[in-house]
């Protein structure tokens, strides 16, 4: 058995244990919920809507919510140093579908609990003796300060004695 459902704009042909990943829906991980706007239910017959089926849904186990790639939209116009660089994730809701419902039905498959977190396990302090406390952190070492630096030497500078006959200007200097 088959259905077609429509959600975020868009159109999707599922079946039951189906994966499927739609735009963002409102829903927790483990949450069960309901596609009420159903086009097509099929399998041995079909059945089409007009535009709709009154009385079917599609149940959905959501797992996931999450995020996509990200898709860069960089317009540049040439010649005029203009450009634009965005970026964006686009949000969705992975759903495992667990029935297709007809004539109003009411879904069979609830939610799962949330699974409560373990508890960490007490630790008890019992010193025998024998065997070193293993939940004792090591001492840190003492961290090596880093060596001082020495001055550069300094070159010597231009002395009288080196001058030339060189324009400062950059001119073609003295004519002979």
């Amino acid at each position: 058995m088959f259905a077609v459902i429509k959600t975020g704009g868009k159109q999707y042909r599922v079946a039951a244990d189906d994966l499927l990943k739609v735009e963002k829906v409102k829903g927790e991980p483990g949450e069960i919920i309901q596609f009420g706007e159903v086009l097509v239910v099929g399998g041995d017959n079909v059945t089409l809507g007009v535009p709709t089926i009154a009385g079917a849904t599609v149940a959905a186990e959501v797992l996931e919510q999450g995020r996509g790639d990200k898709v860069i939209a960089f317009k540049k116009r040439r010649r005029k140093n203009s450009r634009r660089k965005r970026g964006h994730r686009q949000e969705f809701t992975l759903l495992r579908v667990t029935e297709i419902l007809t004539d109003g039905a009411k879904p069979t498959v609830t939610a799962r609990p949330k699974p409560e977190p373990k508890p960490k396990p007490v630790i008890t302090e019992a010193d025998d003796g024998d065997e070193p406390d293993e939940s004792a952190a090591p001492k840190a070492k003492a961290a090596k300060k880093p060596a001082a630096k020495k001055p550069a030497a300094k070159k010597p500078g231009k002395t009288a004695d080196k001058t030339s006959d060189k324009p400062k200007s950059g001119g073609k200097g003295k004519k002979k």
